[in-house]
């Protein structure tokens, strides 16, 4: 007999824009631009926000403090929640139809897969004091076919990185892991994504997967608040 996932109450998701004056990171939701670099047109509604599970969104907070006082960086938020509705309309962009190799070699979550569409995972990275995104070895989004450490750039084991990009994503992904031991909440660093945190897949994989029917009209990412 098949386990019942839990569903997730929309109330312990938080929209991380209530959050950013009193931390140190902005939003930039990456899929509500024209330009994101993955799909080349937007997916979320313009009025969307970045809504993670409460649990994550405490790390992330966290995190971003220390980030900020360790390092002089700030974190830039690029995506959270991206309910079923949005993996779907993702699924249809011209980019993807012209690609049929993103979903046959999975390197694109099909919908309900994965910490996204809970809110469990999060894409993070990095600027500096003048607000210019610092050198993480590649852009956020980089989609490489050999997803392996050793032909993937964006992949956490790639070796042929500069020293600042080291840096770097070692600032981000040690205050991450720091502020999830400190608050005692296992978190995975996603192997193949240097930008994507997520909580553990035995965790995320118990909830049911969001999609925009079961938010509240204010909180969808794709269908209209009307």
């Amino acid at each position: 007999m098949t386990e019942k996932l839990r569903k997730i109450d929309p109330k312990s998701l938080v929209s991380m824009d209530r959050l950013a004056p009193e931390n140190a990171f902005r939003i930039h939701l990456a899929y509500a631009k024209d330009d994101n670099l993955l799909f080349g047109e937007r997916i979320y509604r313009p009025d969307a926000r970045l809504w993670l599970h409460q649990e994550l969104a405490e790390v992330v907070a966290v995190a971003a403090s220390a980030c900020f006082e360790n390092y002089d960086l700030r974190f830039v938020l690029f995506d959270g929640l991206r309910t079923t509705d949005a993996q779907e309309a993702m699924l249809r962009t011209a980019r993807v139809r012209g690609n049929p190799e993103w979903l046959s070699q999975n390197l694109l979550s099909r919908p309900g897969m994965g910490g996204h569409p809970r809110g469990m995972a999060v894409d993070i990275g990095l600027e500096n004091e003048k607000g210019e995104f610092v050198d993480m070895g590649t852009d956020f989004d980089f989609l490489a076919l050999d997803s392996s450490a050793e032909k993937n750039p964006a992949h956490r084991e790639y070796k042929n990185l500069s020293q600042e990009a080291r840096k770097n994503r070692a600032a981000l992904t040690n205050s991450m892991v720091g502020a999830a031991k400190k608050l005692k909440t296992p978190l995975l660093p996603l192997p193949q994504e240097w930008w994507d945190f997520r909580l553990m897949p035995d965790y995320f994989n118990s909830y049911a997967p969001l999609a925009d029917a079961d938010l509240p009209p204010e909180m969808r990412m794709v269908s209209s608040s009307t």
